[in-house]
């Protein structure tokens, strides 16, 4: 047998049919005759099976994706979402090659069909806790931060400054794919820049002409600037913003973290902006400009990081993660209730952020005019 992947595709094939299946065989695919091949790469990794069913000899194909990094295929989630969509649409082309089952190979060789699938899940532990923008909107209505507001600030803080010392593995290939990669997702994927922007209405009297576009032009020029920094790489949450944090109690500062997502590696910068924007956001709800507590606990949750980091580079790199989040916030679909004077000084932010090759973080004021 080729691959001990499939050691128990005969227990597998018997499954699926609900007949007993011999299984005769399980190999490399037929050789074309040619001595050189042209195309040197392929996304696939197919094995040809050979069985018998009802005394009938059928041969199958067994396709699998390649595991080497680049072209979008880095996760098993990536190769999964290919082998799901394959399955979804092969057999509603004419003259398309039939798919017959849709499958996992599970870590102990066993092979399970999911070919009948509607939807996927996810089964979390579940835990007690109390979400973090619960903190920000009582800042918001007394106008005042307690100590413990302060010192729950800094924690958050000192937890990316902690996750974020882990490297983005050794191999600098491999660095330099997913570091790519995730300033490409920045850019282009569907919850990130590109999504945002296309999620807008887009005769939205809000939005100057060619507003976002000239926004997404000045994203994809940063990607630019962007892309090549691989010894960035490091381990990060991706998506660490106030309602994916839930503080065990009331007033203390140890906290779970929800919802990782886009990857296990990428960009400091990305949980930064993630999280820091929020101050800016709810200053501005609280009196309209950057001012108050919230003012002072974004100052505390930057320097604190950068203290216990050192990476002063981040500044560097920021400003797209920014552009990103500050599409979130001033987005009529996620936040719809939004005073048009606040997503003014937001989009204000934006624009001025990309035009800014050093971030000031004492600088917050001008940003927004």
């Amino acid at each position: 047998m080729a691959d001990i992947r499939f050691k128990s595709v005969g227990t597998y094939l018997t499954q699926l049919f609900g007949k007993t299946v011999k299984l005769l065989s399980v190999g490399g695919m037929p050789a074309t005759g040619k001595k050189d091949e042209l195309k040197g790469f392929g996304y696939g990794e197919p094995v040809m099976v050979e069985y018998e069913v009802d005394g009938e000899v059928r041969r199958s194909v067994l396709a699998t994706a390649r595991h080497q990094g680049g072209f979008g295929h880095d996760y098993l989630a990536d190769r999964a979402a290919g082998m799901v969509l394959a399955h979804e649409t092969f057999n509603n082309l004419p003259g398309h090659v039939k798919s017959l089952d849709l499958g996992v190979l599970r870590q102990n060789g066993d092979m399970v069909s999911i070919g009948d699938v509607d939807d996927l899940f996810l089964l979390d532990e579940f835990v007690e806790g109390y979400e973090y923008f619960r903190d920000l909107e009582r800042i918001k209505d007394t106008g005042k931060a307690g100590e413990h507001d302060i010192e729950r600030c800094k924690a958050l803080s000192d937890y990316l400054a902690d996750i974020h010392r882990e490297p983005g593995l050794s191999d600098k290939k491999t660095r330099e794919v997913l570091y790519a990669r995730r300033i490409r997702d920045l850019i282009g994927h569907g919850e990130c820049i590109m999504g945002l922007v296309d999620s807008y209405p887009p005769d939205w009297a809000f939005l100057k002409t060619d507003e976002l576009k000239e926004i997404e032009m000045a994203c994809v020029s940063w990607r630019w600037r962007l892309r090549l920094k691989e010894h960035r790489l490091c381990q990060e949450h991706g998506d660490f913003h106030p309602w994916n944090v839930l503080f065990k109690d009331d007033t203390g500062t140890g906290f779970w973290v929800l919802d990782r997502s886009r990857g296990e590696f990428g960009e400091a910068a990305d949980d930064v902006a993630a999280m820091s924007i929020n101050y800016i956001f709810y200053a501005l709800q609280h009196t309209g400009e950057f001012s108050g507590p919230f003012a002072s606990l974004y100052k505390e949750f930057m320097e604190n990081y950068i203290r216990k980091t050192g990476d002063e580079e981040m500044l560097s790199v920021i400003q797209p993660f920014y552009a990103w989040r500050g599409l979130v916030i001033a987005s009529p679909v996620w936040y719809p209730k939004l005073d048009d004077k606040i997503r003014r000084k937001i989009f204000n932010f934006i624009e001025n952020v990309l035009d800014t090759n050093v971030f000031d973080i004492s600088d917050m004021r001008s940003y927004l005019e």
